[in-house]
């Protein structure tokens, strides 16, 4: 009994640390996105271009933001499923131990 007592005390505590190892992750570092960039390589690339030009790297840049956006998104929401499972499965397990001690109580009256 105390060791379903303590699996489910250990699976809450790692389902906690998920999470919060979540939501502290840096996401908002561009080099982790988009790689490393010097202030030399952009003006290397832009020297040279026109307005439409450098609009046109803009528009590249921007894709590629977007597709990292996507995939992140699609990162959190399989995260987020997989968080859910968890939580409902420690509630199903929580409620089936309470249940068993109950009955082991009522036995031993």
């Amino acid at each position: 009994m105390n060791r379903r007592k303590d699996m489910t005390a250990n699976l809450r505590s790692k389902a906690n640390q998920m999470a919060s190892a979540f939501n502290m992750s840096n996401f908002a570092n561009r080099d982790s996105l988009l790689g490393p960039e010097t202030k030399a390589d952009a003006m290397s690339r832009t020297v040279g271009l026109d307005n439409s030009g450098l609009v046109a790297e803009q528009d590249e840049g921007l894709e590629k933001l977007e597709e990292t956006v996507i995939s992140t998104k699609h990162i959190a929401l399989a995260v987020n499923e997989e968080l859910d499972l968890h939580t409902r499965l420690i509630d199903d397990l929580d409620q089936h131990v309470e249940v068993t001690d109950s009955r082991l109580r009522v036995k031993h009256l």
